[in-house]
């Protein structure tokens, strides 16, 4: 998945507007217009598409985090310039304040089944050896189980 696919998607999840995402980035201390917001979730085949940088989409899950969990003191960290599906899984994860037992029900929800040492494993740095990458459909699960937990009749 591209940057630009997985702001996408993280904009359908939560149904946030442009207007929301203009503050998301806001609370990362980053100034966007909404004519670049909608450029960026235009398809890659328009002529005014503009592709979402790995710092972009770092600072907009970073303002993410400020938004559901209340922006830290001091200084804000500092956004990556690559994001892998791991860095993004981890800052929803952050964001949300989800434990383990949390994400693997969401799993669940879409009939992805993990251990928690395999879910842990996407959360480990990459020169750890039990470390595995989280490839695209699985953050696309998460994401869609994530939709479905808040909708579901309990």
């Amino acid at each position: 998945m591209t940057n630009n696919d997985i702001l996408h998607l993280i904009r359908s999840t939560f149904t946030l507007n442009d207007s929301k995402l203009i503050e998301i980035f806001a609370l990362a201390d980053f100034i966007t217009t909404k004519e670049q917001i909608t450029a960026w979730l235009k398809k890659d085949d328009d002529k005014n598409f503009i592709k979402v940088s790995g710092t972009e989409l770092a600072l907009f899950l970073n303002g993410f985090i400020n938004l559901k969990r209340g922006k830290r003191d001091g200084e804000q960290p500092q956004p990556e310039a690559n994001l892998n599906n791991n860095m993004v899984f981890q800052k929803l994860r952050i964001a949300l304040n989800l434990k383990a037992e949390d994400i693997l029900a969401i799993l669940e929800l879409v009939e992805l089944k993990l251990t928690k040492h395999e879910l842990g494993a996407f959360f480990r740095k990459p020169e750890n050896k039990h470390y595995r990458e989280c490839n695209d459909q699985i953050l696309q699960s998460f994401l869609l189980g994530y939709s479905m937990s808040v909708t579901k009749p309990q």
